[in-house]
């Protein structure tokens, strides 16, 4: 089972409860058991589709003969949809972000026994307009303004962090680490990586002791639950290079039922702070830079680590996890500072806030059902959507489940 697939299973129990979301719950959604197994609910949500020709790069008048205009470079009020491909061939983007890349995982096998999940890359080509196959990366995050991308080598952990030029498609800059790291995530300004670092790649996979996609064969894959291979963080200074080390130690020695076998690192919106999800109350766990706990900062307090969007860009309000019910799909808008539900607006999941009223979500569109999502742009105050990209596949591979990577543009 994948991670989509227990973002499913999760949604539809707590619809079917009816009970209160608890601070935290819809992202529980990520690290529930592959055990649970319900496939009970079916929704059905309507959307407004509308297609938007994709920019491309084209000179400049008054410019050098090498200058373009890049295809990010639009007006940020310009949506640019194209709800006919899935997975998405040409620019998707609306308000302030665009779909950076996207990527799909796969399941590789080293041995009879073991396995690692793979991810395949497909990230946008600034004169283009396309999203461009890159197999040489297992992780990309992509900065602010979408000029330069962190990417580790396929080998993880790997024992350096490069800065891809997204113009070029060239490393321009490689940062050594002398402990091995397997993710990179950028701080809101661009300015800081954060790198979460690894004692063996936390994507190993073994032979489940059950039959977890149900074809009655005990023939699929698992992570290691058994174990936390998380050792601590980097933070990365992008001008200069310089990287500074803090040890996270697993609490009483062990960490198992408490982090998935890979719990990244990422800023909190100031970057004075890093947090990291957990499996269990109180669900986010805050560390200063030098790798302390702390208590959560009083403007993300309500937040929940796997609901992508977070706070607005003006930090009036924060995205909610899952409000639907059993035939609806909904999440909700909160007071940053009381979690208070201001808004319940459509979508199953929030990824990134196109403005201050506008959010790019998973939903349900119109004719499919919980097993088929596309990208879809969600208003407050408003029951419409409008569709972004085709509907997801329920099966994983290259056309079926891929996974959006958004960035400021």
């Amino acid at each position: 089972m994948n991670v989509d697939e227990l973002v499913r299973d999760s949604l539809r129990e707590q619809a079917a409860e009816q009970t209160p979301l608890s601070p935290g719950f819809a992202d529980r959604v990520l690290t529930v058991r592959r055990r649970r197994r319900t496939r009970a609910l079916a929704t059905v949500a309507a959307a407004t589709a509308a297609v938007v020709a994709v920019a491309v790069a084209v000179p400049l008048l008054d410019s050098g003969k090498d200058e373009v205009r890049l295809a990010t470079e639009m007006n940020k009020s310009d949506i640019i949809a194209h709800p006919d491909q899935s997975p998405p061939r040409d620019l998707i983007a609306a308000g302030d972000v665009a779909l950076a890349a996207w990527y799909t995982s796969d399941t590789v096998k080293t041995s009879k026994d073991t396995a690692v999940r793979q991810r395949t890359y497909r990230i946008l080509d600034q004169e283009t307009g396309k999203y461009v196959k890159d197999t040489r990366w297992s992780q990309i995050s992509v900065a602010p303004g979408m000029r330069t991308a962190a990417v580790l080598e396929k080998d993880l952990p790997a024992e350096r962090i490069g800065l891809l030029d997204l113009l070029t498609g060239e490393v321009e800059r490689w940062i050594p680490v002398d402990r091995g790291v397997a993710s990179v995530e950028f701080s809101a300004d661009g300015t800081k990586l954060v790198a979460t670092t690894y004692s063996k790649n936390p994507d190993l996979l073994n032979r489940a002791d059950y039959d977890s996609d149900g074809d009655g064969k005990k023939n699929d894959f698992d992570s290691d639950w058994s174990t936390s291979y998380r050792t601590g963080f980097y933070v990365v200074d992008v001008d200069s290079g310089k990287t500074d080390w803090s040890e996270v130690v697993p609490d009483d020695g062990n960490e198992m039922g408490i982090l998935n076998a890979r719990q990244d690192f990422a800023f909190s919106g100031d970057a004075k702070l890093v947090y990291s999800g957990l499996t269990s109350e109180p669900y986010d766990q805050f560390y200063d830079l030098k790798g302390d706990k702390v208590a959560k900062p009083a403007d993300e307090k309500y937040l929940t680590w796997s609901v992508e969007a977070r706070l607005s860009p003006n930090g009036k309000l924060a995205a909610g996890g899952f409000a639907g019910g059993a035939k609806t799909t909904a999440s909700e808008i909160l007071d940053p500072y009381t979690g208070e539900r201001l808004h319940k607006i459509r979508g199953q999941q929030l990824l990134a806030w196109a403005d201050n009223e506008r959010l790019v979500a998973w939903d349900i569109t119109a004719g499919d059902n919980e097993f088929r999502n596309a990208l879809v742009l969600v208003t407050i105050g408003s029951d419409k959507t409008l569709t972004l990209s085709g509907a997801r596949k329920g099966n994983d591979g290259a056309d079926g489940r891929w996974n959006a990577v958004f960035a400021t543009r």
